[in-house]
């Protein structure tokens, strides 16, 4: 079914295909067609991680509902967790446009959007209305493009603040390579900073909520060392392992074609591996010392295995998810459950 869809959705340029999905979601007919479709319930899938309880272990990454404008309909389709933003304070149009693309020989995407968004209060305010209250909600947070780095503290509190009571968790997103020297916050000081602002911010609270670093795959191992150290100085609540990359390696695609795509962050399927290298490194350096998400070219259930298998705790869809349609979500957790099944029989 949603090969048909995909057909029809691709003859559209990238970013007008995800406004009309959008806008195909909210149909009640549609909404409610795919919730009895593709909603998986079983208690082999249910996780509690960081102290909140999710109902499967298959969450959407960020980047795909920006602006909190389809949490609900896109939590219909068998989602255990939907990550909205990344936002920033103040609303932006991101980069020039055209900034999205299919890489159609390799089941990827290169985005270059900058973190379009009508800013953190907007969302906030559409997100008083969850209709499942069982569905858990992260914030994904940012700073403005105009913000020099040195301002960037001020930028990611106001966001924490305006969102605090409307998510579950806060993802601090310093990985994305769209926003003019963003990822410069990921070295070892200016993260360090960062990050024990926010979690002094937090601590005033009287429930204060898991906050997780965002990371992108082209660290180093001296780079994720560091990254260790300061989740486990911090104690922050854990890493989402990866962001996009700005590698070209292994595409199928010529040097000329490549260069006519342009810059911004590469998904999908060529992440695959080295998204999986990051999820083990950090679980084996660290001693198991704090969950990870994973994210990165999971494209089928058995991708999403290996991930749980390297150390991953729960994982994110967003390339694949837009490849292979709702269906990878109840395949990932159909498989979940005959692997339960499978060790109870023969345990």
């Amino acid at each position: 079914m949603y090969s048909i869809l995909k057909f029809f959705l691709f003859r559209f340029n990238p970013e007008a295909a995800h406004h009309l999905t959008f806008r195909l979601l909210r149909l009640p007919l549609v909404s409610g067609f795919m919730s009895a479709f593709y909603k998986t319930n079983h208690p082999a899938l249910h996780r509690k991680v960081f102290g909140l309880d999710f109902k499967n272990p298959v969450g959407l990454a960020a980047g795909l509902d920006k602006d909190a404008l389809a949490f609900n309909e896109l939590g219909k389709l068998g989602f255990g967790f939907i990550e909205i933003g990344t936002l920033t304070p103040l609303p932006q149009p991101g980069n020039d446009k055209p900034r999205l693309f299919r890489l159609l020989k390799n089941e990827a995407i290169i985005n270059r959007m900058g973190f379009n968004n009508k800013g953190v209060k907007e969302a906030a305010k559409r997100l008083q209305h969850r209709s499942d209250k069982s569905l858990i909600i992260g914030g994904n947070i940012g700073k403005n493009k105009l913000t020099p780095n040195e301002n960037a503290t001020q930028d990611y509190l106001t966001c924490f603040h305006e969102l605090f009571d409307a998510v579950d968790y806060f993802v601090v997103n310093v990985s994305s390579p769209n926003t003019p020297n963003l990822r410069a916050l990921q070295e070892k000081e200016p993260l360090k900073t960062l990050l024990n602002a926010i979690q002094d911010a937090n601590r005033q609270k009287s429930k204060p909520k898991p906050i997780l670093l965002k990371i992108a795959p082209d660290l180093t191992d001296t780079q994720l060392d560091d990254i260790i150290e300061i989740v486990r100085d911090s104690k922050i609540a854990g890493v989402i392992a990866t962001n996009t990359t700005i590698s070209r390696q292994g595409l199928s695609y010529t040097r000329d074609e490549i260069e006519r795509f342009g810059a911004g962050g590469l998904s999908g399927k060529p992440l695959t591996l080295r998204s999986t290298e990051v999820i083990r490194y950090l679980k084996q350096k660290s001693g198991n010392a704090f969950p990870v998400i994973g994210v990165g070219g999971i494209h089928s259930a058995q991708d999403a295995i290996d991930k749980l298998n390297a150390g991953a705790d729960l994982i994110q869809l967003y390339t694949g998810f837009i490849y292979e349609g709702p269906g990878l979500i109840k395949d990932i957790n159909k498989r979940l459950i005959a692997e339960y099944n499978n060790e109870k029989n023969h345990g």
